[in-house]
């Protein structure tokens, strides 16, 4: 039984459900934030099979491809930390070169704005129709 980290749970919008993944978006307005969390008990990477590192890389890559063609940003980082929530999961945040945290991290800044239920529930629609997810979203 899979279970989604409380700080996860509590910190994000859940948007779909990928081939591997849940995706989520970060409930902080200041940045396209989205994080995948892969279904798993492993906690590290590598310790995923071959297999599932490629079905996670495929979806770190289509998120990606989702932020750049849907938000303004200079520059992607993806990362997997999990210094706090341990269970793996990947962020993939848009920034740019006027945000509030560049040239630093956005991860434990403290910087943090909700999303208005509008441009939350404009996401998910971007998000339900985005060819990038519906070969892969799972009821």
């Amino acid at each position: 039984m899979f279970d989604l980290d409380p700080r996860l749970k509590n910190d994000c919008i859940g948007l779909c459900r990928l081939s591997l993944s849940h995706l989520l978006l970060m409930n902080n307005a200041l940045f396209p934030w989205f994080i995948l969390v892969p279904e798993t008990d492993v906690a590290e990477l590598c310790d995923l099979s071959t297999e599932k590192q490629l079905l996670l890389l495929d979806e770190i890559n289509r998120v990606s491809r989702f932020v750049k063609a849907h938000f303004v940003m200079d520059k992607l980082n993806v990362a997997a930390i999990g210094n706090v929530v341990r269970q793996l999961h990947i962020h993939v945040i848009g920034r740019t070169l006027d945000d509030s945290c560049w040239p630093g991290v956005v991860w434990g800044s403290g910087k943090s704005a909700p999303y208005p239920e509008a441009e939350r529930q404009r996401i998910l629609r971007l998000v339900q129709s985005d060819p990038e997810f519906i070969p892969i979203m799972q009821g």
